[in-house]
Formats: C-alpha cells, structure tokens, sequence
C-alpha cells in the first residue's frame, strides 16, 4: 500500500514538471511571436534631427560675468547651465582658473576644448595666485537715448560700457551679419550682450522687433536696409555714387563699382558685360538691373574687332617669352581668344593680385580650354610679385575682395581678434580641403 502511495506521488510530480515546461514553452514562444512581429509597426512618426547646430560666434569672455542666458547662447542645455551656475557657487562665487572650469562635469572635453582659447582666465589656480588675478569690475551700462546701432562705433560702444574687446566683438558680429543687424531679435543673438544688458538697451534701439520677411538665411537682408528698390532706366556711364546705392548697393559696393568704371575701364564700360564682369555684382542683382540699363557710349571693344587684322598686329609677339602674369588684352586677342575670353582672364588675374599656378587660369570662365591650354603651353608664368600674407595680417579690404578668400573674409576678422595660432583659425573656419588648399596659394 505504501509503495502504490509513494508510486502515486512521483507520478503527480512528473506531470506537473511537464505541465510547467509546456508553459514555459508557450510562453517563449508567445513572446517570439509578439516581437518578431513587429517589424510592419508604424514609425512614420518618429523624426531625427539631422540638422546641424547653429554656428557659434566666439570672442574673449569672462565665465564669471555670464548670465544663464549667455551661457545657453555657448550651446549648453538649461540643465547644464543650472549645473555650471551652482558649481560656481561651491567654488566660492568666481571661477579663477581654466583649470578649475575644467572640472565643471557639465562641461565636457569637446566643448572645454573649444572654448578654452576664448576664457579670460589664467591656466591653472597656481598661476592665478602667483598673478593675483582678480575679476575687472563689471561697468554699469549707459543709454543716452534711442540710437540705431548699426551706425555705432567701437569708441560708441565703449562709452555706453562695454569693454573695448566686447565692444570689438560687436562689431564684428554685425560684420557677420552682413554690415545690420537687422533686428532687436538678432541684436539679441550676440553673444557678448547679456539678457540683462539686452533688456536695457532694447526700448532704445531703433530696429524692428523681428527680422524682416526677405532676410536671408543667416539674417542678411536681402535688399539694402529692408526698402523696395525703385529701378529705372540708366546709363551706367553716367550713375554717380549715389545713384548706385539707390539701386541697393552699399557705400563700398557703389564706390568699387565707380572705381572699377574709371579705374579698370578708363571712364566707361563698353558693354552690358563689362558690368556684369564687376564682381560686387552677383548674377542675381545684375538680372534685376539688366532690363534697365540703357548703354549709349560707343563699343571700344566692338571697334577694335572691327579693325583691319594687319592694323591689330602690327607687331608679331614671341609668346614663349610672355609672362602670364603680365600678358595684355590685345595679346591674348593675337594669340586667338575672342574678346569676352581675353577679358575675363585679365579680370580674373587683377581680382586674385596674379595667378601662382597655371591650373588656375583653366578655372576662368568664358575660355575655350583647348586654345587656353596651347597658351599655357608656350608662355611662362613669373609668380615674383604675386602679393601674399599670413592668415593674422592679410587686410581685410584684401580678404574681402580676393575671389579665394571674400566668402570666409569676415568669419576670419572675427576669428583672428582673439586667436593668433592660424592652425586653430583653420579648424574654427572648417572649409572645405581643396577651399584651403586654394586659399593657401596665396598665403607665406
């Protein structure tokens, strides 16, 4: 009897040990089912910022003199600046070294390292002490009346309270921005005006609340200060300067214009092309004053083309004796391009200060490359007295009007005020590899 008992109870046991790994079973393969189904789930919704960050305007600064707000205009998150603040505090209320910023955990390696060159902080606490360094005294701001900034100087800027290099780095914010600053919200966005000073300066500026509809992408206008431009039918022979900025050109647009008239052209362009060659003119605003332009001088260069051959070259050029560098119009026009040719590539030498390379002059446009290459061929290049600068010393009417440099021209004025290592210059201006490698033809 004890033995059918016993028997009994195993039995139970066995079945209940196989009824829970059939359980468990169904239940893996349940679990299975439910997830390797879910590949037809509904993700339409889900979206990655793919974007890029908005870039960020450096220049010398104090951390002990930020305010959330600036902080958070460095590309912090507000948990982070929250973070940096009260770690202020812990430290005694100031920062008085990089090195004791540094530790901030809410400030990572990356980051440190970019800002780094621009904290106005000795290197390490040691160093703080043997210097006796100590925080400049914060100047109260001062608002005499309502102004428009954009007319401001840095001696304007200083005397409302900032410090000259502040006061630098407003100016060449604006430069940044396209010579305005537009509107009250993109004052705002500069980095070295606190919320606190904004919000004493702003009922005084005399700028719009928002930027205009038309601005460009990063807030540039796209006509000159924010006005309809009135065309009217014009001889660009006869526009003075002001008629020039009436058309929407700057100050310094209309007067290269003007110069490149009487300078370059002795007094008159001689054709429709001869504007459109005048590099302040983009494609864009010369198809707006195209329809306008009414030429009445006579074509210089459509009365040479109507000259007898034997009259144009009287004298047969050794071209193998030529310098690239210094060849003329009528003897391009010898060796066989067509007018347009010859004067895009004299124009395009005077805009970089002489070619360093031969490669170069295939780049110009309105060339027959085949004829183009022949000439290459057979003249020499001279590069002796190609004019060439550093990265730190090159002037800015240079880097502005130099067809490799112009588009980076200003990021690099703002850059080089605080930063004198140009390696750490090139990294902050990230241009493309074959964009520097152009631009380093003609530095020393």
């Amino acid at each position: 009897m004890l033995s059918k008992i016993i028997k009994f109870t195993v039995m139970r046991k066995t079945y209940y040990a196989k009824l829970a790994v059939v359980g468990i079973l169904l239940t893996v393969l349940f679990t299975f089912q439910y997830y390797t189904g879910r590949d037809k789930e509904d993700f339409s919704g889900v979206k990655f910022i793919t974007e890029p960050p908005a870039e960020i305007i450096l220049t010398e600064f104090d951390p002990n003199e930020l305010d959330a707000g600036q902080w958070q205009n460095l590309g912090f998150t507000e948990r982070q600046v929250a973070t940096i603040l009260n770690y202020r505090k812990v430290v005694g209320g100031k920062f008085i070294s990089k090195e004791q910023l540094k530790k901030c955990f809410a400030i990572s390696e990356d980051k440190f390292s970019i800002l780094a060159p621009y904290v106005l902080l000795p290197e390490t606490g040691q160093a703080a002490k043997s210097n006796h360094f100590s925080n400049h005294e914060k100047k109260a701001i001062s608002i005499s009346g309502s102004f428009n900034p954009d007319r401001y100087s840095a001696a304007d800027w200083q005397k409302m309270g900032f410090s000259e290099k502040q006061a630098a780095a407003i100016l060449k914010y604006k430069t940044y921005l396209g010579g305005s600053f537009i509107s009250k919200e993109k004052f705002k966005e500069c980095f070295i005006i606190s919320d606190e000073n904004f919000r004493k300066i702003s009922p005084y500026l005399l700028l719009p609340e928002k930027t205009p509809a038309g601005s460009g992408p990063d807030g540039k206008s796209m006509n000159s200060g924010n006005r309809k431009i009135r065309y009217y039918a014009f001889d660009p022979n006869t526009l003075d300067l002001e008629g020039w900025k009436a058309f929407g050109f700057s100050e310094r647009q209309a007067q290269t214009i003007v110069n490149y008239r009487d300078r370059n052209l002795k007094g008159n362009f001689k054709s429709v092309e001869d504007l459109q060659k005048c590099f302040v003119i983009s494609p864009e605003k010369f198809a707006e004053l195209k329809p306008f332009i009414r030429l009445n001088t006579a074509d210089t260069a459509a009365n040479i083309s109507r000259q007898k051959p034997e009259t144009r070259q009287q004298e047969e050029t050794d071209f193998s004796k030529v310098d690239l560098n210094s060849i003329t119009f009528r003897q391009l026009i010898e060796f066989g391009f067509d007018e347009k040719a010859a004067g895009s590539m004299i124009g395009f030498r005077k805009k970089l200060g002489g070619f360093v390379t031969k490669e170069q002059i295939l780049t110009t446009y309105n060339i027959d490359p085949e004829l183009t290459k022949k000439l290459l061929s057979t003249a020499q290049l001279n590069t002796s007295n190609v004019q060439k600068y550093t990265l730190t010393e090159a002037p800015e009417e240079w880097l502005k009007n130099h067809p490799y440099f112009k588009y980076s021209a200003d990021k690099i004025i703002f850059y080089r005020l605080s930063e004198k290592d140009e390696r750490k210059i090139w990294k902050l201006l990230k241009v493309k590899p074959e964009y520097e490698a152009r631009m380093k033809l003609y530095l020393k």
